[in-house]
């Protein structure tokens, strides 16, 4: 039994390269990559589905638990990292990076706050897992999972992390530590016409 992990669906503000604020929803295309994925998973063992409160995210999970029959719980652990004042504004005008700065935004999170609550929200994966005794289904963001990434699992053999995570990439990680990927932002359930957007921001 494992854990998946998943980034949500492609919004018009990925695609725009904006830094979203937190109603941003999905795009169409966005909604149409989230039931490929959901027929995807639709015949595995996923038991339980839990994400990111934030619209873009829920939605995706929403997806995955109406074709998976697997209840969904949300977690604001599981957000975004918070750009505060700066949601909103077009990432390549910035005259920083603000998805590798170490210090906050205004009314946002710095690296290291944000960090602190990924190393909660990856504890509380492992004990929902553990507790749920099958594979639980993790619905969050970019810079969430590039910070387990980085943090909290162990890439394959060889394997870097991806420049560009997909909208409704999945990887799947062993439930037990080392939590070894085994699968990393796999989007072969899209099409021609819910393809992936590598040009996008994935993250932020």
């Amino acid at each position: 039994m494992s854990i998946l992990l998943i980034r949500h669906g492609e919004t018009a503000l990925n695609v725009a390269r904006v830094l979203q604020p937190a109603d941003t929803p999905l795009s169409a295309r966005g909604i149409a990559q989230s039931e490929a994925l959901a027929r995807r998973l639709a015949w595995t063992d996923v038991a339980a589905v839990i994400s990111s409160d934030l619209p873009r995210a829920s939605r995706t999970a929403h997806a995955i638990a109406a074709a998976t029959g697997a209840p969904l719980e949300t977690s604001a652990l599981l957000r975004e990292r918070d750009f505060g004042d700066w949601r909103g504004q077009p990432y390549d005008g910035m005259a920083v990076n603000p998805l590798t700065m170490l210090e906050a935004p205004p009314g946002g999170e710095s690296a290291a706050v944000f960090a602190r609550r990924v190393a909660r929200a990856f504890e509380h994966i492992v004990r929902r897992r553990t507790a749920l005794g099958g594979t639980l289904a993790v619905v969050t963001h970019g810079l969430v999972i590039r910070a387990l990434l980085a943090s909290h699992l162990q890439l394959p053999d060889a394997a870097a992390a991806p420049a560009h995570l997909g909208n409704t990439s999945l990887s799947v990680l062993d439930a037990q530590p080392p939590h070894r990927i085994r699968v990393l932002n796999c989007t072969r359930h899209l099409d021609a016409g819910s393809h992936d957007d590598v040009t996008a921001l994935s993250g932020g």
